[in-house]
């Protein structure tokens, strides 16, 4: 990764790059660009930035919409996917003004630098370490309608159960409902596409883990990295999304990372690993302890569980995600934590037994988050739980380490669960968000410009008449 102007410069000769491409991201965790030819590229461009109207962008209105991206050197990577040879950088927004600019508080990875910085503030810890798993479908075509006549989704894919003998494209090799976890050749027809995601994004600076097959019959794939810097992976998070849509797009097909693509087949999640280091010592392990974990450890997951609800809504921001969080996918439905156990919300992996790797994940996040938005949030509701020392255990929320699945519906009703719709998750953000915005970290009008958001999302879906009310009213 180039770290100097003139790394860049000699990178840009050396390749024969016309273009620089910088991408920034907007409120709903979506990658804009603008470009600017090489030449261009100057000091002046890196002290003084690059003017935009940040308004389009939708954050909440501030005095002063005029911004400039700044670009940050060492995330420059050459970008395969243009005809023309483009450089591509991320980098922070600030706003204009006098005598210096700004950081934009509201910027995504911004938000990001504050979270952290309010940690080595507090003298907690002085990193966060996190390790996203990438859940996604990849399908041979998609089409959608909404319209005065039509309400309707089509998917197809040589890959699910439902392709028949009369389809040209069947080989008979269909993974059937429900079994495709691990599914190896010739069922698993998109190996070689996910390695070549995997090489793909190795060239933008992302380490990966491994890849696999996940449980989705129709399709759905995981790639899975390492452990790393909470910003950086954050960055790495945009631009895998990047990388497996294009990858997907020059094989002919087409990747979504939308929790709930398909009724009755395993929704997508990003589970979050999350581990913190102070002077280069681990901070959540303890081998005396439940699962050798900390206190502080114990402690982050009482954070975690206490403000459950109110992170839903930062970490599964759309109307699709709680399609997702129902019982019966693997996927969290209550609030608890327990080792190895995949049915609650907070798991800890049995085989992290080292105290560099002893750590645990949160399993309600999808990629649908705006993943500085939720990496801060998951950041925050944490050092809360550190600094009032909140017990889970005390407070009731395991350890299960039991299927919570298999609990009597009386049994359940005991337990605490996530919200069941965004609604809901809306209700707990405006009810508990002062762990949020302490330390100036998330501010007040970009929470309130959040909420508003989902708020709009869920009244447009809420008007539109779904397929199967007809099978249940139509006749009525």
């Amino acid at each position: 990764m180039a770290k100097t102007l003139a790394d860049i410069k000699a990178l840009i000769e050396e390749e024969g790059i016309e273009f620089v491409d910088f991408k920034l991201t907007d409120i709903s965790g979506r990658w804009r660009h603008l470009s600017i030819p090489a030449k261009r590229l100057t000091e002046s461009t890196m002290e003084h930035g690059i003017g935009f109207d940040g308004s389009n962008y939708g954050y909440a209105p501030v005095e002063n919409s005029d911004m400039v991206f700044v670009p940050v050197l060492d995330s420059a990577v050459i970008d395969r996917y243009t005809d023309v040879p483009t450089l591509s950088m991320i980098g922070d927004v600030r706003v204009i003004d006098l005598p210096e600019n700004r950081p934009f508080d509201q910027y995504p990875r911004n938000v990001a630098i504050r979270a952290l910085d309010y940690m080595k503030e507090l003298g907690i810890a002085d990193e966060m370490k996190i390790g996203p798993e990438y859940e996604f479908y990849i399908f041979d075509t998609v089409g959608y309608e909404v319209s005065g006549g039509t309400v309707s989704s089509k998917i197809y894919t040589r890959q699910a159960p439902w392709v028949t003998e009369y389809d040209e494209n069947n080989n008979g090799y269909q993974v059937r409902h429900g079994a495709g976890y691990h599914t190896s050749l010739p069922l698993d027809i998109h190996n070689s596409l996910r390695s070549r995601m995997c090489l793909a994004m190795e060239e933008w600076g992302i380490e990966v883990k491994y890849h696999h097959h996940e449980v989705g019959g129709c399709g759905q794939m995981e790639i899975e990295v390492e452990l790393g810097d909470m910003l950086k992976l954050a960055d790495d998070t945009m631009s895998a999304k990047y990388v497996i849509k294009n990858e997907a797009m020059e094989e002919g097909c087409t990747a979504t990372f939308m929790p709930k693509p398909l009724a009755g087949e395993a929704g997508n999640g990003m589970h979050v690993h999350m581990l913190l280091f102070k002077d280069g010592k681990p901070v959540f392990y303890d081998p005396k302890n439940y699962a050798q974990l900390s206190d502080e450890a114990l402690w982050f997951i009482g954070g975690l569980l206490t403000h459950a609800g109110a992170l839903c809504a930062i970490t599964n921001p759309s109307t699709n995600s709680y399609k997702r969080l129902v019982p019966g996918f693997e996927a969290p439905v209550t609030i608890g934590y327990a080792m190895a156990n995949r049915s609650a919300v907070v798991r800890i992996p049995a085989y992290a037994k080292t105290p560099d790797t002893k750590r645990f994940e949160l399993r309600n996040p999808d990629a649908t988050c705006n993943p500085y938005y939720a990496y801060a949030a998951i950041l925050m509701a944490g050092l809360d739980g550190i600094q009032k020392k909140i017990d889970p255990h005390a407070a009731g929320w395991g350890p299960y380490d039991f299927n919570l699945y298999d609990l009597s519906e009386e049994e359940k009703a005991k337990i605490s669960g996530l919200p069941k719709t965004l609604g809901e998750a809306i209700e707990a953000l405006e009810k508990d968000h002062d762990f949020l915005t302490v330390g100036g970290v998330f501010p007040e009008r970009l929470l309130k410009q959040l909420i508003d958001m989902e708020k709009k999302d869920l009244d447009k879906i809420s008007q539109i008449p779904h397929p199967e009310e007809f099978a249940m009213y139509y006749d009525l």
